[in-house]
């Protein structure tokens, strides 16, 4: 038994670390490969060197690019985790213990099902919704709100506010789904832990900094991780959203769209390998350094 059991293992992935190394590491490979070239995406391939990087560099809608996806990057993963973890923590533990058992706060499970439900429809619709919610004329709903003698809001068509208003549709997005991965891991928790704290006579305050936080902390560091990877991505949802697709000047432009931009509108296809290539390290930098940093000893619960 011993001696086969490397080969089965081994059997089992061949196929997927086949299929993975087929269409996701010779993808990368091929990215790289092609962001040394002036390909147009059809045709001849001819090879330019880093001149790609070097026209990126000068870019400006690059750099201002780089700055939406820093302020996604920034602001997601802190807004949305901890509306989450204040959410999750309610609906399982807010309503204090009884029996021996964490209860929600009343009505939790009805809760469940209403933070869950924007996880249920698709993002082309959720930004074809928003899209309509914050139209820059009167037609947008929140503009037909005020008097029509007010000059409307222009939201997605104004650099002050597209960016913002990109952030609330992608907290609003993905707050459900964190709102469950807390709650099954609060579920992981043992009650005691929390009834013996009680007793000591801690708020709900102290349970959540002292104990529902650093017991949850690696599935926190996880969610983090995930939701920078969407922050630096967001392209379905300003594709759909943005006026004139990244908006004028570049109002709503992110890195995603810029590669997408260049490929299929302006036949620049060795251009949006070299912006895929940035954007490929940019992604692997923040994981890692996500991970590195916020890495602490593990609590038992």
């Amino acid at each position: 038994m011993r001696h086969g059991k490397y080969p089965f293992i081994i059997g089992f992935l061949v196929v997927p670390v086949a299929l993975y190394a087929t269409f996701v590491v010779a993808a990368y490979l091929q990215t790289f490969q092609l962001s040394l070239t002036s390909w147009s995406g059809l045709g001849k391939i001819d090879y330019i060197g880093f001149d790609n990087f070097v026209k990126l560099w000068h870019d400006e809608t690059f750099w201002k690019s780089i700055k939406h996806n820093l302020f996604l990057l920034i602001l997601l993963p802190i807004i949305t985790i901890v509306i989450a973890l204040v959410f999750a923590f309610l609906l399982n533990v807010g309503g204090g213990h009884r029996g021996g058992q964490s209860r929600g706060v009343w009505g939790s499970k009805i809760y469940r099902i209403i933070f869950f439900f924007p996880q249920l429809l698709a993002l082309a619709i959720v930004a074809v919704i928003f899209g309509r919610v914050f139209g820059p004329d009167k037609s947008g709903m929140l503009n037909g709100l005020f008097p029509a003698s007010w000059k409307p809001w222009l939201f997605l068509a104004d650099e002050r506010y597209a960016m913002a208003c990109i952030l609330i549709v992608l907290i609003w997005q993905a707050v459900g789904f964190y709102v469950v991965l807390f709650s099954a891991g609060m579920g992981s928790i043992s009650d005691d832990i929390y009834e013996a704290a009680a007793l000591d006579g801690a708020t709900r305050v102290t349970l959540f900094f002292r104990i529902t936080v650093p017991l949850l902390w690696s599935t926190i560091q996880v969610a983090w991780v995930y939701l920078g990877i969407a922050a630096f991505d967001a392209f379905a949802l300003v594709n759909i959203m943005s006026v004139d697709r990244g908006g004028p000047n570049g109002a709503t432009s992110v890195l995603s769209l810029m590669i997408y931009r260049n490929a299929f509108d302006f036949s620049q296809a060795g251009y949006a390998c070299a912006l895929g290539v940035v954007l490929f390290f940019l992604t692997l930098t923040f994981a890692a350094l996500t991970l590195r940093v916020t890495r602490r000893d593990s609590v038992e619960a």
